[in-house]
């Protein structure tokens, strides 16, 4: 089966930017969202994201405008029916998630592919929820999706071969590269990534060293290019205390506790960037570290 129309669910920052990239690559693109102002604030941040590829000479101007057209956007979620592949990108609760695709299920065609964005929920769990379990699996692309080349392709236990050859041909048409990942908690990068942003907040929390350094260490010592605070920031600490979440109650390990300090800022509503504040104070005219 060819993939022609692509639904994605979420217009947030991980949602606009999989529409971004699927549009580039040629594919019609239906963005969904409960929020009109989201689906808006959506497609001016992908016409701005187009304007500079454009002014970077990495794509013309033509192929902004013919982008742009392939995209519309709608507040109905029984629209995405018509697609031929869905991409859920939410919010990283499994509530909301599961929500969603009971929603969706009795509208969509037989053929359709359904996927989510998740970056640590069980394919498997969620995946049961609908009528298509074996046309199900994890399609987890990174942050900012237009600019990093990894896609992580998760198979749950019921995900058949073509399914999961029909997502691989997509991330190929994108230009990017797949890695394949067990349905474990946090897959691959985050497993990694996301634990040691945890010990990041907690070298804060125990006054080993303030946010300035800590990012500066990371940096210069590792050679890292975003020191682990900043990129928590980055993320969002919401995202970053779920994902440790998902870790400690899908693995019982106690390495994976969540630091109290990354509760105290989520509870807090520092978020990080997109609330204005987080481990930085992003309000002025450059990020001030708040510890």
């Amino acid at each position: 089966m060819e993939i022609q129309k692509i639904g994605v669910i979420g217009a947030g920052q991980m949602g606009n930017g999989i529409a971004h990239v699927m549009a580039v690559a040629g594919y019609d693109v239906l963005l969904n969202d409960i929020n009109q102002d989201a689906l808006d604030k959506a497609v001016a941040t992908i016409s701005r994201n187009l304007d500079r590829q454009v002014s970077k000479d990495q794509l013309s101007a033509e192929a902004k405008d013919a982008a742009m057209a392939r995209i519309k956007t709608t507040l109905q979620l029984p629209d995405l029916g018509q697609t031929d592949l869905v991409i859920e990108a939410a919010t990283e609760r499994e509530t909301v998630k599961q929500a969603i695709f009971d929603q969706l299920g009795p509208h969509l065609q037989p053929h359709t592919i359904l996927t989510s964005n998740t970056s640590s929920i069980s394919i498997t769990r969620l995946a049961s929820r609908t009528d298509r379990p074996e046309k199900f699996m994890g399609f987890h692309f990174m942050n900012p999706v237009p600019l990093m080349k990894l896609v992580e392709l998760i198979r749950g236990i019921a995900t058949d071969e073509p399914t999961y050859k029909a997502c691989l041909g997509i991330v190929e048409r994108l230009g990017k590269t797949a890695a394949s990942a067990e349905d474990f908690p946090a897959f691959i990068v985050n497993r990694i990534l996301i634990p040691m942003i945890n010990e990041a907040c907690y070298t804060l929390y125990e006054g080993v060293g303030n946010v300035a350094s800590i990012d500066s260490a990371m940096k210069l010592g590792a050679n890292h290019p975003m020191g682990p605070l900043q990129l928590a920031d980055f993320i969002g600490l919401d995202t970053c205390l779920a994902i440790m979440n998902v870790l400690h109650d899908g693995l019982a390990d106690t390495k994976y506790r969540p630091c109290p300090l990354l509760v105290k800022y989520v509870e807090a509503g520092w978020l990080g960037r997109k609330s204005g504040r987080g481990f930085y104070d992003y309000r002025g005219e450059t990020p001030v570290p708040t510890r």
